[in-house]
C-alpha cells in the first residue's frame, strides 16, 4: 500500500503514476482526494519490487513536498465487498459524534467500507455531516433500532439499503 499526503497542487497524480509506470508496477484500487487543502493518495500497487517502487516514488514525493509511506499488505486486488447499507448522519458538530455513531455500528456488526465527512453551517453553529457506506448482515431495521438512542442526543441518523444495479 502506497500512501502519499501533502499540500494539494496540480500534477501530483500524473507524476506519481508516471514514476510507478517506470518500474513496471501494476496499479490497483485507489483512493485519492483533497481534504482541507491537502491531497492524499492510498494506492494498492503490485508487480514491482518494493525497493524499486520506493526508489522511483521517493524523489517525486520529495520534489512535491509529500509524505511518503510504503507498506507490504496481505490483501489483494479485486477483493471487493459491495456495500449494502448507507448511513447518513448530521448534527451539531461536537467531540465524539464520529466515535458514538461508529461504535453503535460496529457493535451491530456493520463493516464500514467508506466514510466521508464535512462540516457545514455557520462558524458559531457548525453542523457535522457524515455519509457512511458499509456491509451489514443485520437488517436495516435492526441498525435503525440500535442507532435510535443517538437521536435523543440530537444526532440525526438515516439508514437505507443500497440498491445495486446488476446488468
Amino acid at each position: 500500500m502506497l500512501t502519499l499526503v501533502g499540500k494539494d497542487r496540480s500534477g501530483i497524480v500524473a507524476r506519481v503514476s508516471e514514476a510507478l509506470y517506470g518500474t513496471g508496477a501494476i496499479l490497483g484500487e485507489a483512493s485519492m482526494l483533497r481534504l482541507g487543502g491537502n491531497f492524499s493518495i492510498m494506492l494498492m500497487v503490485s508487480g514491482g519490487d518494493a525497493e524499486a517502487l520506493a526508489g522511483a516514488v521517493r524523489p517525486v514525493a520529495g520534489a512535491l513536498g509529500l509524505h511518503f509511506h510504503l507498506d507490504p499488505i496481505t490483501g489483494g486486488l479485486h477483493r471487493h465487498l459491495v456495500p449494502n447499507v448507507q448511513v447518513r448522519v448530521y448534527g451539531a458538530d461536537r467531540p465524539g459524534i464520529v466515535a458514538r455513531v461508529t461504535r453503535v455500528l460496529a457493535d451491530s456488526g456493520f463493516n464500514i467500507l467508506e466514510l466521508e465527512s464535512d462540516v457545514a453551517g455557520a462558524v458559531e453553529r457548525p453542523v457535522y455531516l457524515m455519509q457512511i457506506q458499509g456491509f451489514a448482515e443485520a437488517p436495516v431495521e435492526d441498525l435503525e433500532k440500535a442507532l435510535e438512542p443517538l437521536r435523543s442526543e440530537g444526532i440525526e441518523v438515516d439508514v437505507a439499503p443500497v440498491e445495486t444495479l446488476i446488468g
